[in-house]
């Protein structure tokens, strides 16, 4: 069961599910061009609500930004580091959805974090890797997604860039492609809730796999 809003001191918005006196997974979400206020995601939604009840003793820290756009990518990865600190954890592992892989990276060099998990990441070539020195990078990318006039998409060859520059660093990691799944995992429907789009379950598999390495680091 999901916590009670938090306010950060940023002026973000988080949520927190499960116990954070060990470790924890801070999610991170998508963005867009225009600068509009932070909303939930649907697909780390429908994610926590699946995994939440996977790992019971790691907690789950939905954050909302102030702003969801690259064009304030500081102001988000303010956000997130604000998440990683009033969170707690003494461990922690970074997951981002879209735009918030480029979030997570830049935040990665908190001192709590271990893990990035970046689901279908935007790693723009302009974005400095350095962060994630010292930390493991996992990877996991629809191998349909691309933007098409009116759907956001991040294209795979973007985020294997990103994960070769990672290498190049020296930086531990996976990168994954997942046929048949699209950009997103899940989206709201019109009653609020997420509905999970196709290869959702095989999504959830993925970052379950990387939890489970992580939490038993």
């Amino acid at each position: 069961m999901r916590g009670p809003l938090m306010k950060l001191s940023t002026g973000a918005e988080m949520r927190v599910t499960g116990p954070t006196d060990r470790a924890a997974v801070v999610c991170v979400n998508g963005g867009q061009g225009g600068e509009v206020e932070g909303t939930w995601s649907a697909s780390i939604e429908w994610l926590v609500g699946r995994l939440a009840l996977r790992f019971p003793e790691l907690a789950f820290s939905e954050v909302k930004y102030r702003i969801k756009s690259w064009k304030r990518l500081d102001w988000c990865v303010e956000d997130a580091r604000a998440a990683v600190r009033q969170t707690g954890a003494p461990r922690t592992a970074l997951l981002g959805f879209s735009m918030g892989g480029a979030v997570a990276i830049s935040a990665a060099d908190e001192p709590t974090v271990e893990t990035v998990v970046g689901l279908a990441p935007w790693i723009p070539d302009r974005l400095g890797l350095e962060p994630l020195r010292g930390r493991r990078l996992a990877v996991i990318h629809g191998m349909l997604d691309r933007w098409l006039p009116g759907i956001p998409g991040v294209r795979p060859s973007g985020s294997r860039r990103g994960f070769e520059r990672a290498r190049a660093l020296g930086v531990d990691g996976d990168y994954t492609l997942l046929p048949g799944a699209l950009h997103g995992i899940a989206m709201r429907a019109h009653w609020g809730r997420p509905v999970p789009l196709p290869r959702a379950g095989r999504w959830a598999e993925l970052v379950a796999t990387e939890l489970e390495r992580f939490q038993e680091a």
